[in-house]
């Protein structure tokens, strides 16, 4: 026999789990929040700090004198990402080889225009501290970036001066070393590139 609170059980009317589109985006104010996407879950970001934008700056610095000399890509801040319907993201920062970015970013006749639409060599991500960021950075956005084939993803944690490398292998963005504040990053996506972590964290 059916209990009265079985049967409320049954019959209750519960909403569906919402699911976002990379079309739902469109209609998201212009309010200075980052708004993206990992499995159709929207996930918001507001304005950074200054400390997380003296990050990038100091990163994008050390990309830019490398590649002056070493012009085989470019460094991008914050481009648009977009790997299916449901999976949109906009990353701190991302470098490409010129033959990435002529492949995999939409041209001018092409639906998302000036947007990757299929993986980067690197992307980037500085840490912001809230609980949710940091979880969509370390744990959804590695495995997001594993899933679609970046060759490398680094998480910049600017509170503790340290940077994880992830590296794809055939399950994943594995850790390759968590950077000190006193040792020095190479990859083998750059010849002869290192970046130290002192000229990182220096504020």
């Amino acid at each position: 026999m059916i209990t009265e609170t079985l049967q409320n059980a049954l019959t209750e009317v519960r909403p569906l789990p919402i699911t976002y589109t990379v079309d739902d985006l469109e209609f998201m104010p212009e309010d200075n929040n980052r708004y993206e996407l990992i499995g159709g879950k929207l996930f918001v970001s507001r304005a950074p700090h200054l400390d997380h934008q003296r990050t990038v700056t100091n990163i994008l610095a050390v990309f830019i004198r490398y590649l002056d000399k070493n012009p085989i890509g470019e460094i991008f801040t914050t481009p648009g990402v977009i790997f299916s319907p449901q999976d949109a993201v906009i990353p701190d920062l991302v470098f490409a080889s010129h033959e990435t970015v002529k492949k995999n970013v939409a041209g001018e006749d092409e639906r998302f225009d000036g947007k990757f639409i299929a993986a980067p060599e690197l992307m980037i991500e500085i840490l912001s501290y809230g609980k949710q960021d940091v979880k969509r950075d370390r744990v959804f956005k590695r495995e997001l970036y594993g899933k679609y084939g970046v060759k490398e993803y680094w998480v910049v944690d600017g509170l503790f001066n340290t940077i994880e490398v992830y590296r794809l292998k055939e399950n994943g963005q594995n850790l390759v070393k968590r950077f000190e504040i006193y040792e020095m990053i190479e990859t083998p996506l750059l010849p002869d590139f290192s970046l130290k972590l002192t000229d990182i964290f220096k504020f």
